[in-house]
């Protein structure tokens, strides 16, 4: 009979003892894949929020304060520099950035590449109400607003038409083909945004060059949006390259502004790893103290298989079989274990967070599980090697 056939019986025998053994590696394989699904579903939400946020930069007119005094006597801050950014500019940040793009990811397509959304914001007074209005270019607009819905009426099409967010629609009490005052020029509201929970509920939208031409900022924008291809997109070197290159422009990243939530869950994550860490130290113990048990238990069998020839290395082997099952079976059941343990808590930890199955953490597992378990069997397997087989026929 062959070792590992020796082996298996032994475990179909001894299966409430193997099992206890295989419960320490279980919850701590366990603790370690629900604390890593939970943590990729976690930065799965915050990029998905990046996403929903629609631009991966912000450029800005650069203003900056000047500190007034006299001697040592405050006079206040005096703001220095443009409100507006001249549309001339926008050609040279769409180089830019198309130009960092392509040479990040290797693209040699000439085409636009990034979406550039340039914004007016003007704020005036429609039936006596305090209200902003925003010019925007409808399309590149609708590419970065990706969550935008139209309640009531469509979209911009023309040149004399507004689109008006919710709430703007109720306190103003406008409704679809209501005329709309922009400086004494008028346009028709053509849609009514739903509900986002945004500034934009509170706004007006109007074809840029139409706010333009009625307050008088023609060739101006308030600012610009730029939606970078992906994610992975070197939003931060783009903003960089404006920064440098074009004067009296700010280019901000979206994902600096992230960077904080990321930073604090990397240390949370780090904090249940550590967790998890100590868990997987208690299992490591508790399979040592089950395999010593189960030396303990068969100095006989020890002792006989050492009578009849068994070498060390074949005793040792024995125990390394038994730790690779018990390790297997921990791992497995550790992840299904982890996975479920992920549907539960990762909603109670990030906020509408869907939780998948991830089979890649699988395989990493079940090796993890083995490993601690051959490592844990290290020492009572050397142990075996130890018993004489007089002290076997002792225990008789």
């Amino acid at each position: 009979m062959k070792l590992y056939q020796v082996v298996v019986k032994d475990v179909i025998r001894r299966k409430k003892r193997v099992l206890y053994a295989a419960l320490g590696v279980v919850i701590g394989t366990m603790t370690v894949i629900g604390i890593l699904t939970i943590a990729l579903a976690g930065e799965a939400r915050i990029y998905d929020q990046l996403e929903k946020y629609g631009p991966n930069l912000t450029i800005i007119p650069s203003v900056s304060n000047l500190d007034m005094r006299l001697g040592n006597l405050s006079l206040g801050t005096l703001s220095i520099g443009e409100n507006y950014i001249d549309e001339a500019k926008i050609q040279e940040i769409r180089e830019i950035a198309d130009g960092e793009i392509r040479q990040a990811l290797n693209i040699d397509d000439d085409t636009d590449i990034s979406t550039i959304a340039p914004k007016l914001y003007i704020n005036t007074e429609v039936k006596e109400i305090s209200v902003m209005l925003v010019g925007i270019e409808p399309e590149e607009e609708l590419k970065i607003k990706t969550w935008w819905q139209i309640r009531e009426g469509e979209y911009l099409a023309g040149a004399n038409q507004a689109l008006v967010g919710s709430v703007a629609a109720e306190l103003l009490r406008l409704n679809i083909g209501d005329q709309v005052s922009l400086n004494g020029s008028d346009v028709a509201v053509v849609g009514i945004l739903d509900e986002s929970g945004s500034g934009d509920d509170y706004q007006i939208f109007v074809p840029l060059k139409t706010l333009q031409k009625a307050f008088g900022k023609e060739e101006l924008v308030s600012s610009i949006d730029i939606r970078a291809l992906c994610n992975a997109c070197p939003v931060e070197v783009i903003a960089g390259s404006i920064n440098d290159t074009i004067p009296g422009v700010r280019a901000i990243a979206v994902k600096q502004i992230a960077a904080t939530e990321m930073e604090m869950m990397e240390k949370v994550n780090n904090f249940m790893l550590a967790l998890a860490g100590i868990t997987l130290a208690v299992g490591f113990f508790g399979v040592i103290n089950t395999m010593i048990s189960s030396v303990n238990e068969r100095i006989k069998d020890i002792g006989i298989m050492r009578a009849v020839g068994a070498s060390r290395s074949q005793i040792i082997k024995i125990f390394m079989y038994e730790a690779i099952i018990i390790g297997f079976v921990g791992g497995i059941f550790g992840y299904l274990a982890g996975t479920l343990l992920a549907y539960v808590v990762g909603p109670l930890i990030f906020e509408g967070t869907v939780i998948t199955y991830i089979p890649r953490y699988l395989p990493l597992s079940v090796a993890l599980a083995t490993a601690i378990a051959t490592m844990a069997t290290l020492y009572p397997a050397f142990h075996a090697t130890r018993i004489k087989v007089a002290d076997s026929f002792r225990s008789l």
